[in-house]
């Protein structure tokens, strides 16, 4: 018990946990978002390789590999549910380890699979199996993560540690693109086609090394060694839908401007892959410079009107933005402002909707509600971006089709944001 007792102690002194502390509940979303980020960058070669046989089309093949993409979003519920039981009963720390060793493995088992060619159908059901593993493991990451950060947090900075947990997946959607970047212009396209591609995924193995190191000296969190003397409680389905439904235009506008972007530019536009990953890392760019003031000012005004305000503007700005970058008389500088500002407008939302959601639920069920909530968010508006953006726009031919969908999802974000949630206000504060 004197553990127990000394955690709350410091925290109520204001001391919030140590750089390894905060490195160690967030480094799982870097590996998983990381990953994410070189498969969407990747998506055009990985269809060539693992989803178009002889004759088939380019098109045809970057559906079926943004269909994998999303059957992998769909197995986040389940992770959410399955590591989320477990890291409510029997601690944060030995399930975070858990999810992360599985994570990296199934990344840097994908950078060995054979491909078409080589193994014929098995190949893209190899890809997809992986594809679900990593879906299980993201699914349990982020809830266990976002509860590690929130409940070290000192009172009244939660929003400023949860959003550590967004600057990381930031930080990992920058990596993927600046790795597959390099390894794109230091191979060159037929390299990159024929083997290079493998190099990105296989970089898992010392980023899985580093995240184990980290977690595997990480203390148990305050609230969860103190949840003994709170009372059993339930996970209310209607806190869960309204935080799913707050999160949508977070997940749809991030995988639209952050991870789906490249291959649109490609497939829609015309636009080389070097030149459309160097606009992924303006976006990123943009979203990680906003993550970490929006979530301190999160803390000041509150959680939704910040959240409230980045799901305005992808409802104002999408369209414009789509607009100036088909323009063939604006400036490099002026596309570019609007990916930076793109990216910005969803680290409005990002900054605080770790603490939001983990203010929706007690510590008892916290890291199963917001993981949960988050996935499934995620499975629909996230992980079907890219098939229903490839699709849509191969089908009707109209290039607004990702500002459309974006800014839908934002505003059922902003109507789900005015509502207000039992008791959230009163866990804000604490």
């Amino acid at each position: 018990m004197a553990e127990t007792r000394r955690i709350p102690d410091n925290r109520a002194r204001g001391r919030g946990p140590g750089v390894r502390a905060v490195a160690a509940g967030s480094v799982g979303n870097f590996v998983e978002w990381y990953e994410f980020a070189v498969y969407g960058f990747l998506a055009t070669v990985l269809a060539e390789r693992f989803f178009t046989p002889a004759g088939g089309g380019a098109a045809e093949g970057l559906v079926r590999t943004y269909a994998s993409f999303a059957l992998a979003f769909f197995f986040r519920p389940l992770g959410a549910v399955l590591f989320g039981r477990l890291g409510d009963r029997f601690g944060r720390r030995p399930v975070l380890i858990g999810v992360v060793a599985l994570m990296s493995g199934a990344t840097a088992l994908i950078g060995l699979l054979p491909t078409y060619g080589t193994a014929g159908a098995l190949a893209p059901w190899l890809l997809t199996l992986l594809r679900i593993v990593q879906g299980l493991a993201a699914g349990g990451e982020f809830g266990g993560a976002v509860a590690v950060l929130t409940e070290f947090a000192p009172p009244g900075r939660r929003g400023r540690y949860g959003a550590w947990q967004s600057f990381t997946v930031a930080l990992g959607l920058l990596g993927g693109a600046g790795v597959t970047a390099v390894t794109a212009a230091a191979l060159g396209a037929d390299r990159l086609s024929a083997w290079g591609w493998r190099l990105p995924f296989l970089a898992a193995v010392p980023l899985g090394l580093v995240a184990l190191w980290l977690r595997a000296g990480l203390a148990e969190t305050p609230e969860f060694l103190e949840r003994a003397e709170s009372p059993e409680v339930r996970l209310g389905w209607g806190a869960l839908a309204l935080a799913a439904a707050r999160v949508t235009g977070w997940a749809a506008a991030g995988y639209t401007f952050l991870v789906v972007l490249p291959s649109y530019l490609q497939t829609s536009l015309h636009t080389g892959l070097s030149q459309a990953l160097l606009a992924a890392a303006v976006a990123n760019a943009g979203f990680a410079a906003a993550i970490l003031p929006a979530g301190v000012l999160s803390d000041r005004v509150g959680r939704r009107p910040v959240l409230l305000a980045g799901a305005a503007l992808v409802v104002v700005a999408a369209l414009p933005v789509l607009g100036l970058l088909r323009s063939p008389t604006a400036s490099p500088v002026a596309k570019a402002l609007a990916l930076a500002g793109a990216g910005a407008v969803v680290g409005l939302m990002a900054g605080p909707g770790p603490a939001l959601l983990a203010e929706m639920f007690p510590a008892r069920v916290r890291w199963t509600g917001l993981g949960l909530a988050y996935a499934l968010s995620n499975a629909v508006f996230s992980g079907c971006a890219g098939l229903i953006i490839t699709e849509a726009v191969r089908r009707t031919g109209n290039a607004d089709v990702p500002a459309y969908y974006a800014a839908g999802a934002c505003a059922v974000s902003a109507v789900a944001l005015v509502a207000r949630a039992p008791h959230e206000e009163r866990r804000r504060k604490r």
